[in-house]
């Protein structure tokens, strides 16, 4: 008797996708393991096709590595790989503020203002996952405007493949109170009118990675290791 599927049939594909993603995030799926996608289909109740176009999915963003004949891999994310995306990050958001700088209003401003006293409270709190969910829309306000969608959907894959990767225990207190005070000097540059200054503050600062380095490397211990362990080879 086939086995029942537990996915809705409709967007197969992409239900898949955000079956293994969330196991990703959920560290079901660690960096450096295997994708065994017999048992995954099976498990699934599903056929390889939508499981294979998944993973061809993620291994554009750069989740996973198909190696012909040996399997799927999930990738593991490097310091190296960490420089490079608050680098491409930082360019894009930098460029997505000076499209959408003429467009952003008085409520645009005061929002991100209200947006980061509530990181700052859920900071206060030790509540993390609410910081991260306003923190986000913090950066969507301006991301949203700036009128280029492949932009916007370069950016939110780099920033998943950052947090949700998987998603790390903890984090580090005084990196998001930092966040919080670049958050501020973001805002106020933005309303003083201050463009040149708001677009160099978010790419050479708030997305620098040398900038950010010693925070990155107390949130990313895995990946710090992982460079220690590199080096001494």
């Amino acid at each position: 008797m086939k086995e029942k599927s537990i996915l809705n049939l409709k967007s197969l594909k992409d239900q898949v996708y955000e079956y293994l993603r969330d196991q990703m995030e959920k560290g079901n799926l660690l960096p450096g393991s295997y994708i065994n996608m017999e048992e995954t289909s099976k498990k699934l109740g599903i056929s390889k096709t939508p499981l294979r176009d998944a993973l061809l999915q993620l291994e554009m963003e750069n989740f996973v590595t198909i190696i012909p004949r040996r399997g799927v891999i999930v990738n593991t994310l490097t310091l190296k790989d960490i420089k490079d995306y608050y680098e491409i990050i930082g360019s894009l958001e930098s460029q997505a503020l000076l499209s959408s700088f003429p467009k952003l209003k008085k409520k645009d401003v005061d929002r991100m203002f209200r947006l980061n006293q509530e990181m700052a409270e859920a900071i206060t709190n030790n509540n993390f996952n609410l910081y991260y969910q306003k923190n986000v829309k913090f950066h969507d306000i301006f991301l949203a405007k700036c009128g280029n969608e492949m932009l916007i959907r370069i950016v939110n894959n780099l920033k998943k493949r950052l947090y949700d990767f998987p998603r790390q225990e903890g984090f580090v207190k005084e990196w998001e109170e930092t966040s919080i005070g670049e958050h501020q000097q973001l805002v106020n540059l933005i309303d003083q009118g201050n463009k040149e200054a708001a677009v160099n503050f978010i790419r050479d600062v708030h997305w620098s990675y040398k900038v950010q380095e010693k925070f990155i490397k107390k949130y990313y211990k895995q990946a710090a290791v992982y460079a220690e362990r590199s080096f001494e080879r």
